[in-house]
């Protein structure tokens, strides 16, 4: 085993896991044994890293903790391969439809023809349920408007006609999936300069869709004001999309700021395509990267427990 350099807050990064997770996992299933530094202070080492992070995949396929926390790394590099085979032949099995419907968005798109786009969204939402429609349908086709956009292939006023309908249906979603008064309250928007807000929008729908209630502040906001929404709706987290530019000379300060205006215990999540650009800034504020909706969903679930630890020692 190499030496344990890795602090639980790098671990936290690297993996996508709470630090709550990471602890009960070690006191609960003995899954780790990290390191102790002269303080006290864990010290993980790159195995125990490669072991939470196919923990994690393994308990996001349906594996439950208790049986896979203590196997061998080279049992959870097996068992992780024959998943990602089952993964990908269930997908291959299913994903017709899905590629079908996006075909259709796309064409819709490009004619310009908001009956069509609408009616293929709302099959989508019938056919694949609203998980299924906003990460195989609506999060690839926004994907590939910006991709489209970027290279020339469609106009601004293509990419534009297509946020707005997106951002109508999905403030359906928002609306029909709104959660109760006890509800964890999320906080999603963009910061100043990240005008595109179909994945801010994204993530409203999905956490909606998972029965939290969403406070969406819509795109280019100033970080004191994102921080006053989340402080005034005491909320448990704030969601924030990157999309464009990826160069912005501004960010960095804004997302500092941000992190200085929010209460310590308010995570921040920050997702999209153009968030890798800030990966430093975003380290060293302590911001949690969100990789798709997939992880998202998975770091909602364990947001919900008001009981977790702050990300730290």
């Amino acid at each position: 085993m190499t030496d344990a350099l890795h602090s639980i807050k790098t671990v936290c990064r690297r993996t996508g896991l709470t630090a709550h997770v990471i602890r009960i996992w070690e006191r609960r299933y003995a899954a780790v044994k990290p390191g102790r530094t002269d303080t006290n202070r864990r010290r993980y080492s790159d195995e125990e890293v490669e072991r939470l992070e196919f923990l994690r995949d393994l308990t996001r396929g349906g594996h439950s903790i208790s049986t896979v926390a203590q196997l061998p790394l080279e049992k959870l590099r097996e068992l992780a391969a024959q998943n990602q085979t089952a993964a990908q032949s269930a997908s291959a099995r299913s994903g017709s439809g899905a590629s079908v419907l996006l075909e259709e968005c796309i064409a819709a798109v490009n004619g310009l023809n908001s009956a069509a786009l609408e009616a293929s969204l709302k099959r989508g939402s019938t056919e694949l349920g609203t998980q299924g429609l906003l990460q195989r349908v609506i999060a690839p086709l926004a994907q590939t408007i910006g991709d489209l956009w970027r290279d020339g292939s469609i106009t601004a006023a293509h990419e534009h006609f297509a946020s707005a309908v997106i951002r109508v249906f999905l403030g359906h979603a928002v609306r029909s999936f709104s959660g109760g008064e006890d509800s964890p309250v999320l906080v999603v928007g963009t910061p100043v300069g990240q005008l595109h807000e179909l994945g801010a929008l994204l993530v409203a729908a999905s956490a909606s869709n998972l029965g939290w209630t969403v406070t969406y502040l819509g795109a280019s906001l100033p970080a004191a004001e994102l921080a006053g929404a989340a402080r005034q709706t005491r909320a448990r987290a704030l969601a924030l999309s990157l999309v464009y530019p990826e160069d912005d000379a501004r960010l960095d300060g804004e997302l500092t700021r941000l992190r200085e205006f929010l209460p310590p215990e308010v995570p921040l999540l920050v997702g999209g395509r153009a968030a890798p650009a800030y990966r430093e800034t975003l380290n060293k504020i302590g911001a949690l990267l969100i990789h798709d909706l997939s992880h998202l969903t998975s770091m909602l679930d364990e947001l919900r427990n008001p009981a977790r630890n702050s990300i730290g020692a």
